[in-house]
């Protein structure tokens, strides 16, 4: 997990030079759906949310096991899948093919030599980012940076940023907390939910995500001294006085939220050490998700 993390400045610099892999995905007008499982999903979520803020069509993400494809007029479907080998996602492309569904498919996979590449009319393949580590990092990241450069994106400070935050030091007071609550605002909201994720999976932590605006109905209840409330790209106006008078700890960066979310990762990493845990191979999960037929 450390290696695939701290490459990811790397990956994404490649990401955003492969302009006839971006010219490949859904055009400017197109109605499309997004869909992916786990991290991708949470993908598919900032993809969705960038693309129509930059005015180019209606953009839908699902859980590819909840996507209503097949009822939908859609032009175009995007299938992010670092394996290419998870389940829900094949029986949906499976599907859409079965039904005579009009849409254009484009998967975007990590491991071009798996089952997806022969189900989507087009396969945008990211073997440069494909990963070993049970825990996601830089493929889900790639992926994004990919999109986003497709949109116009001068990812440059993100990557800048993103290298910084690998070599800065972490506190231990972030480390050592005892709840996290991460909260996007837009397209970040997919990366909150990510965040949320890699400290669950790779250490066990007590986390929880949400859209910004949405964290003062509620979920504020639990902001105590000992956690964390993180805020991935602009806060809300008023959020830092509110969360002051909790005693939780605002973690709010002025970076971009990828680069935002590489230093969500290297606390996941740290606990994970912290705890003696072992995020290559974290309980209960597997690289790829494949369920019984």
């Amino acid at each position: 997990m450390e290696a695939e993390l701290r490459s990811q400045p790397e990956t994404w610099a490649t990401a955003a030079g492969l302009r006839e892999e971006q010219a490949l995905l859904p055009a400017a007008g197109e109605r499309i759906a997004v869909v992916g499982c786990g991290t991708s999903w949470f993908m598919a979520q900032a993809y969705a949310s960038l693309r129509e803020a930059a005015g180019h069509g209606v953009t839908d993400a699902f859980a590819a096991s909840e996507a209503p494809v097949l009822t939908r007029d859609y032009d175009a479907i995007v299938a992010i899948t670092r394996s290419g080998t998870t389940t829900e996602v094949l029986e949906l492309l499976d599907a859409v093919r079965a039904a005579g569904v009009r849409a254009r498919t484009v998967g975007i996979v990590g491991d071009p030599e798996t089952p997806l590449v022969d189900l989507v009319d087009t396969a945008i393949r990211l073997p440069f980012a494909d990963e070993q580590s049970v825990v996601q990092t830089r493929f889900a990241t790639t992926a994004l940076a990919l999109v986003r450069a497709s949109l116009g994106h001068d990812l440059a400070p993100a990557i800048d940023q993103a290298a910084a935050a690998i070599d800065e030091e972490l506190d231990d007071e972030l480390v050592d907390a005892e709840q996290y609550a991460f909260l996007g605002a837009g397209w970040t909201v997919g990366l909150a939910h990510e965040a949320a994720l890699k400290m669950r999976e790779a250490s066990q932590s007590w986390t929880e995500s949400y859209p910004a605006k949405e964290y003062r109905h509620g979920p504020i209840s639990i902001a105590a001294p000992g956690r964390v409330t993180w805020m991935l790209g602009e806060a809300p106006v008023g959020l830092s006085g509110d969360l002051a008078v909790t005693g939780a700890r605002f973690e709010d960066q002025p970076i971009d939220g990828m680069a935002d979310l590489v230093r969500a990762q290297r606390v996941a990493l740290a606990r994970a050490r912290r705890f003696d845990l072992d995020p290559d191979s974290p309980r209960n999960l597997t690289r790829s998700v494949i369920l019984p037929s």
